[in-house]
């Protein structure tokens, strides 16, 4: 054993577990390249794996048929497009009728500023992910748009000082390129 080096091998954690449940070697470190980033080229995707460029293709195409990858995107830095406000907005609804949560979901879905609606199991019902460009944006949409909705009993705002995404969500490892906190697609 070569002095500060340790022989024992991390813990596989409850998430890389189920991960590679439904993943093998190969196609792990496909999605590993691809989260890091989304447009590298096939023959560098099979390079990088240690397989031939067809067998890459056909993994990835795989991947995408089993629903795995299911998309290619692009991300927008809120702040640059005049959005630098981030809030989450819990809320509570006064009735739990599926025909009406289907229709706020809905409605709030498609809301400006709105960039994801999580359905909760808990004391609140929904948690909004809004980017606003002022407090006074924010505080406009908040009473106008949700609290004010028929269905909404109780909402509560917490700004967002920082966000950081996450870098290793499915427990692969970071790709070659990984920054902390940066997701290169």
């Amino acid at each position: 054993m070569t002095a500060g080096r340790s022989t024992r091998r991390p813990q596989s954690s409850p998430v890389t577990k189920a991960v590679r449940e439904h993943l093998d070697d190969v196609d792990a470190k496909v999605v590993r390249l691809l989260l890091d980033d989304a447009r590298t080229p096939n023959n560098a995707v099979a390079r990088a794996v240690g397989v031939a460029p067809s067998t890459a293709l056909a993994r990835t195409a795989a991947l995408r048929e089993r629903g795995v990858l299911t998309g290619t995107h692009a991300e927008v830095d809120p702040a640059s497009v005049g959005l630098g406000l981030r809030a989450l907005v819990a809320v509570r609804l006064g009735t739990h009728d599926a025909a009406a949560m289907a229709a706020f979901a809905a409605r709030v879905t498609a809301l400006p500023g709105v960039a994801d609606v999580f359905f909760l199991a808990g004391r609140d019902d929904y948690l909004v992910h809004v980017l606003a460009p002022s407090a006074d944006a924010l505080r406009d949409l908040v009473l106008t748009s949700l609290s004010s909705d028929p269905v909404v009993a109780h909402t509560e705002t917490s700004l967002v000082f920082e966000h950081r995404p996450g870098t290793d969500v499915l427990g692969l490892g970071a790709g070659p390129r990984a920054t902390p906190g940066v997701r290169h697609r």
